[in-house]
This record gives C-alpha cells, sequence and structure tokens, in this order.
C-alpha cells in the first residue's frame, strides 16, 4: 500500500484558494516593499532605508566628523543586528558608496582604508575599513534627539529607528541616486548644494517661481568627476519641468604639445560612473578592430589624479576631429538619465518637477522646525514649571524641612500647603541637601525670566508662518556659506559647453581605415569589394551563368550607392562590403530590394554631384546627389515609376544642354535649364514616342559641341551650327541621328 500524501490531519486542515488572486496580493505586496522599503529614495532627506540605517547607527555609535574612527565591520554588524536584518555585503556595500568622492557629491560617510577606485576596483573587506560620519551627515540629523521626526519599532520590536532624517541638507538632488523597484525605477544625478540653496530660497520668497527662474540657480548637475555638460538650456529646463530627460556628459581634455609640431590629448576629467580601467579596454579594442585610424595609442598615467594620454597617429591629424570619432565609439561622453521618481512624504512613489523636489524638502524642512520648537516649548514649561515650585521652596524654606521631616505624608502637606503640583513637590523632595546653597532667590528669578522670554519667542514663532519661512531661511542660508562654490568641497566640478558643430561626413571617415577597394557587381546582384585598387577587370570570375555589370574603384571610407530599376536608391558603406574571397553576397541579402527590380547602376557617392534621372518613357529630372542617400536598409524612392515603365538611365549632370535618343533612333537636343531640379517624382516628359522608349541621354556644354564613339572606337563631334536641326523644346519626338551614330542608340 503506498504512503498517504495527506497531512497527519488527513487532510481537513486544507484550504482551496484562488491561485491568480494569491498571486496577485502577493506580488502586490512584494512590489511595494521593494518601492517603499528598499529602491526608492525619500523626498525629504534623499535616503533609501539602508542608507538611513548607516548614518543612524553611525550616529548613534558616537562617530562624529570631529570624533575618531570605528571598523567598518562593527558598524555593519550593529546596523545588521539592530536596524536591517539583511545581508552583510549588501550593507557594506551601501556604506562603501557613500564614502566614495568619485560616486558620491557630497560624501557621508569618512572612511579610512581602501574604499575602491574610479578604476572599479573594490573596497577592502570591512574588517580593514575604517570609517565615521561626515559634516553632511551630522547635517541631516540635526535635531533628530528633539521630536523632529516621527520613530517606528525595528524589525525585531526592540528598538527604534527613524521613519525619515531631518535633513538640514538638500540631499536628494545634491548627491543624487538610483535604484530599480518594480515597474518603476529612479535615475537623479547629483547637484550643487549652493546652487540648491540658492533655489530654494528663491522660492521661499517667491512660491510661483517657475522653472525657467529656478534654472537660472541650478543651472545643470554637478558631478563628482567633473565633466563637460553639453546640453542646451532648453532641454535642460524641459527636463527639470518633467521630471524625466538626461544630461549628455563629456571627458573634459586639453591638448599637450610635444615638441617639433608633435602634441597628445591629455584627458583629465571623466564622464560621471565611467570607469577609467573598462574605457582604456574599449579603446584597446576599437584601436586593435581598426575603427579608430587617427588614433595611433592610449597610456593610463594617473596617479591620485586622472591622466589619460591619448597619442595621435600623426602631429597633421586634427585633434577636435580625432576626439569626436572617440565620443562617438567610447564611452568618454556618456548619456546620465534623469528620472525624478521619488517618495512622496515616504509614502507616495511619484516623478516630480525640481520645482516640486525642492518644495517638499522646504515643507519638511519648515515640519522639522515646527516640531522642534514645539519639543522645545514643552521642555521649557516643564522647566519654568519646577523653577516655579523651587522659587516656592526657597522662600518658604524652614517650613518646607518642618514639613519633610515632621510630616507622616510630606508630598501631601506640600501640595496642600503651598499649592503645589504633583511634579513640583516631587521635584522639591527629590533635591539633594548640597543643592539649598544654590536655591538662591535672584539665580532662580534670572533663568525662569530667560525661559520666559524663550517661551514667548517660540511662541511667536509658531503662530506666524511668516516667521517659520525665514527661519528656514536662514537655516538653509547657514548650509549656503558652509557648502559655497568658494570652498574645496562646494566649488562646481561639471562645466557647461556646447558641442562642436562636426562634419558628421569628417567623423564618420574618422572612424574607419582608409584603403583602397574594388567594388564589384555582377548581374545577377552580387556584391563585393575587393582589396587594393584594379585597371583591369576583365579577368574576375562569377558563378555559372552570371557576369560583371558594374565595377569601379573606391576607398573604404567612400558611401556606394546603388540604384535600381524601380527607382529606388541604397546606400552601403564601402568598409562593409563583403569581401572578395569568394562571389561576395546577393545584394537582396544586403539591402530590402524587390525581386521585380534589378541594379541598373551604382558609384561612389558625390555630395556635390547632381545627376539626371530618365524613366524608360522618356521622362526625367535632376536630383541633387545627397537626395540620393538612404539611411536604412528599406533605401529611398527617389523616380516614381510603375511597371512597364522603370527608370533606365542615371547619368552626371554637366554642361548646358542635354541630348536624349530613342529606341527610335530620333535625337533631340534641348536646354538643360528646361528640366526641374526634385528630391523625388515622376519628372517631366523629355522626349515623345509613339511606341519603344529611351535608349540613351547625354549632358554636355554647347560650346564644345555634341561627342560620341561609334562601335569602331572613333570619335565623333558636331558643333551647334551643325546641331541646330536637332535643337527644339522638350517633348518633342526629335528628328533621325546624324549620320556616323552607333547603330546601338547609344553615346559610347
Amino acid at each position: 500500500m503506498g504512503q498517504s500524501l495527506l497531512p497527519p490531519g488527513g487532510g481537513d486542515d486544507i484550504q482551496s484558494i484562488d491561485l491568480k488572486k494569491a498571486l496577485e496580493e502577493r506580488y502586490l505586496a512584494y512590489a511595494l516593499t521593494t518601492i517603499m522599503h528598499r529602491a526608492l529614495p525619500d523626498v525629504r532627506d534623499g535616503l533609501k532605508p539602508v542608507h538611513r540605517r548607516i548614518v543612524y547607527a553611525m550616529s548613534e555609535m558616537g562617530l562624529r566628523a570631529n570624533g575618531s574612527f570605528k571598523k567598518c565591520a562593527k558598524i555593519v554588524g550593529e546596523v545588521m543586528g539592530n536596524f536591517h536584518p539583511h545581508g552583510d555585503q549588501s550593507i557594506y556595500d551601501a556604506l562603501v558608496r557613500l564614502a566614495q568622492d568619485f560616486a558620491v557629491r557630497y560624501p557621508l560617510v569618512n572612511g579610512q582604508g581602501n574604499f575602491g577606485n574610479i578604476d572599479g576596483d573594490n573596497a577592502a573587506a570591512m574588517r580593514y575599513t575604517e570609517s565615521k560620519m561626515t559634516a553632511v551627515a551630522e547635517l541631516l540629523l540635526v535635531g533628530i534627539d528633539e521630536g523632529a521626526i516621527d520613530f517606528r519599532t525595528t524589525y525585531d520590536e526592540e528598538g527604534q529607528e527613524p521613519t525619515v532624517l531631518p535633513g538640514a541638507f538638500p540631499n536628494l538632488l545634491a548627491n543624487g541616486s538610483t535604484g530599480i523597484a518594480v515597474g518603476m525605477a529612479t535615475s537623479i544625478p547629483p547637484h550643487n548644494a549652493a546652487e540648491l540653496c540658492d533655489a530654494a530660497l528663491l522660492l521661499i520668497r517667491k512660491p510661483d517661481a517657475t522653472i525657467e527662474e529656478l534654472v537660472e540657480h541650478v543651472e545643470g548637475p554637478d558631478f563628482p568627476t567633473g565633466g563637460v555638460i553639453i546640453d542646451d538650456k532648453a532641454s535642460i529646463i524641459e527636463a527639470y519641468r518633467t521630471g524625466r530627460g538626461g544630461f549628455r556628459v563629456r571627458a573634459q581634455w586639453h591638448q599637450e604639445d610635444t615638441g617639433r609640431g608633435g602634441y597628445q590629448i591629455i584627458v583629465t576629467e571623466m564622464p560621471y560612473q565611467v570607469q577609467k580601467s573598462r574605457l582604456i579596454e574599449k579603446i584597446a579594442e576599437l584601436l586593435i578592430a581598426r575603427r579608430l585610424p587617427l588614433l595611433d595609442d592610449v597610456r593610463d598615467e594617473s596617479a591620485e589624479d586622472v591622466r589619460l594620454v591619448l597619442m595621435p597617429k600623426s602631429r597633421a591629424v586634427d585633434p577636435a576631429l580625432l576626439m569626436e570619432s572617440l565620443f562617438k565609439l567610447t564611452e568618454l561622453e556618456n548619456r546620465i538619465p534623469l528620472n525624478l521618481n521619488v517618495l512622496s512624504m515616504g509614502k507616495v512613489p511619484m516623478v516630480m518637477s525640481l520645482k516640486q523636489v525642492l518644495t517638499e524638502w522646504l515643507a519638511h524642512r519648515r515640519e522639522v522646525l515646527q516640531r522642534r520648537s514645539a519639543h522645545r516649548l514643552a521642555a521649557i514649561e516643564r522647566r519654568l514649571e519646577l523653577l516655579s515650585g523651587f522659587l516656592i521652596a526657597y522662600l518658604n524654606l524652614d517650613e518646607v524641612i518642618r514639613i519633610i521631616r515632621e510630616e507622616d505624608e510630606p508630598k501631601q502637606e506640600l501640595m496642600r500647603t503651598f499649592e503645589l503640583t504633583d511634579v513640583q513637590a516631587e521635584a522639591i523632595l527629590n533635591m539633594r541637601l548640597r543643592s539649598l546653597r544654590k536655591l538662591e532667590e535672584m539665580e532662580i528669578r534670572k533663568e525662569f525670566e530667560g525661559l520666559s522670554a524663550e517661551k514667548a519667542e517660540i511662541e511667536a514663532l509658531l503662530a506666524s508662518e511668516a516667521k517659520q519661512w525665514a527661519t528656514v531661511a536662514w537655516e538653509i542660508g547657514n548650509v549656503r556659506k558652509t557648502f559655497s562654490k568658494e570652498t574645496p568641497l562646494g566649488k562646481r566640478r561639471s562645466v557647461f559647453a556646447s558641442a562642436p558643430v562636426a562634419d558628421l561626413e569628417a567623423i564618420h571617415n574618422a572612424m574607419i581605415e582608409k584603403e583602397p577597394v574594388a567594388v564589384v557587381i555582377s548581374e545577377k546582384g552580387w556584391i563585393r569589394a575587393l582589396k587594393g585598387h584594379m585597371s583591369d577587370f576583365s579577368g574576375l570570375t562569377f558563378k555559372d551563368g552570371d557576369s560583371l555589370k558594374i565595377a569601379f574603384n573606391a576607398s573604404t571610407t567612400d558611401k556606394i550607392v546603388i540604384v535600381t530599376t524601380g527607382g529606388k536608391a541604397y546606400t552601403l558603406g564601402a568598409d562593409k562590403l563583403p569581401g572578395g574571397r569568394g562571389h561576395g553576397e546577393p545584394l537582396r541579402i544586403i539591402v530590402d530590394m524587390d525581386n521585380d527590380q534589378a541594379v541598373l547602376t551604382a558609384f561612389v557617392h558625390d555630395p556635390a554631384r547632381k545627376l539626371l534621372l530618365v524613366s524608360t518613357a522618356g521622362n526625367g529630372f535632376i536630383a541633387a546627389e545627397p537626395e540620393l542617400v538612404a539611411n536604412t536598409r528599406k533605401g529611398k524612392q527617389i523616380m516614381n515609376v510603375g511597371l512597364p515603365d522603370e527608370m533606365r538611365l542615371c547619368v552626371p549632370v554637366s554642361g548646358d544642354h542635354v541630348a536624349i535618343i530613342g529606341q527610335n533612333r530620333k535625337m533631340l537636343i534641348f536646354p538643360l535649364a528646361q528640366l526641374p531640379e526634385m528630391s523625388r517624382g515622376k519628372g517631366v516628359r523629355m522626349q515623345r514616342y509613339k511606341d519603344g522608349g529611351v535608349a540613351d541621354v547625354r549632358c554636355f556644354a554647347m560650346a564644345d559641341g555634341l561627342k560620341w564613339e561609334d562601335s569602331a572606337g572613333r570619335s565623333h563631334a558636331r558643333s551647334q551650327a551643325e546641331l541646330v536641326e536637332w535643337i527644339a523644346d522638350r517633348a518633342q519626338a526629335g528628328r533621325v541621328v546624324p549620320k556616323g551614330f552607333p547603330r546601338s542608340g547609344k553615346f559610347s
């Protein structure tokens, strides 16, 4: 008999639940936990729970900025044991990041030992490193023991931890944050604290200030590693208005003279979050792959500061062009995303604008001020109550001593005789004898008056919104002075510049090794590029039944334009063409070419040239060659033709007249000016036919006459006077070709 799969109770305690509903409930709970307690920072103090717990634990351990260091292992143990029941490595990683001055703009932890570097090396193990808080972390904690914020029980319900820190420093934007939750993410770059304080002070003075006015103070991010931000002001304003966007950051570089006309490029600042060692590896890979023909070598001469040396191939290389090619291909230019997705008031995840973030921080600072003031007020009232009791005791000292010595219940008797409160009577009874000599009336009254005056001030503050905002502004002003741009820590590191308007063609060529190639296209549409230039293409071999259609010499930096009978143009980089081994590849695999179309012609792209496009039916127009360049596999439709009509000719435009010959051997010559220049279309009628279509066309200068070659290779020429009977307006039938014209009906 088989073993029963039912539990001991016989299955009576098994409950049936809806799997879909259960999964939804559990996944929602997991998602909310991840969003609120792990991945997203609070808009008020800019911290995630793990960072808040680290800072608070260090505060509880007494690791002040002016105090001594303690082993990180001890700090991690405190955090893990008391507040954060997760892996010690995850806590240490978070602590390490708070100490890295290349990762955090204003470090919250002062680390001693190896805390990693910009090359991506890891920090030493926690047993070897030590740390304490910085002045910034202390600012975040100011007022935490004065009732400024709420506390909640820790995970084991044995202690208390803060739900948020008082946050006297604009930490969210100053240090930034990144995180991936469930279905949402956050990415906030670091900013300059002095600029944030200026913007906050503007909002206090003018609550309806616009984003444009705020951006006058907060110019943009301020990365700990410096760099050059190349976004224009309009895009920065839009990013701060919506809370979504990004910033393009480039490395800071300068040219260093090496003598004899030579130079080298020195990179001194890296884009934010780019590992220097990985960047050098990438540049080396590109050098090996011959993707950086202008660069000869890269060296890392960094010590404390970043110093990356880039050696050009020759002194003739334009440094700006070399750097533009590197910016295109490497992380020397990096995009830092902006996604201001934070927890509003610690509860609601939402994407905020710059103004909303600063407004919520200011509201939090005002609430902290109110709560600290109320806390101080309560303390003053308690002390005043005691002082008034002490004053009564002093004035009636002998009677108080008698009651204490003789009465069975002195506390009740004191309260009855002198109309004291329970607290006052208890304080008098608990007084030491040595304190009696200090109970001088003048001292008591002086302290009483001082506290009463302070109480009146606090009550006035709590009753006036204007006074509260003035106090918040004063506090922010002090932070502004501490981290002003004149201080080493507060000085702006990232600068702004416009990206130079570079020639994209030149940059494209700078990224390709220039080598000679011969481009070959067969009748059946197979394409290949053989190394080196060729003067004779007759020795080329093809598949059975195939033969040469077009062949010409080019360079790997050239663009190859391929025109089909369907009126479409495709563009391929000569460096991307299949190699010369074998028979190449079918063009239809490389581009999306219709099966009913064939290659009409192909040539090296010349942006300065114009082309005359002619269809079989004798329609045509002039197109500038850049109009034929296509950026995708699908190509670009330039001539509108429909079967049985198709594109027949594509010839360079020159001179001032056009000679066109039909298959009926009639020739017509008319001024080139009668043809329109278009980017796409059907064109206009060039020659009229009863049947058949166009045979050939040629552009020429009338002053030089019309030339052609006969089948024997002899050259013929006709001057303007000899061509009079063929010259007319376009769209006419023309006349039979002159004597000596080839039977093929072609000019050559």
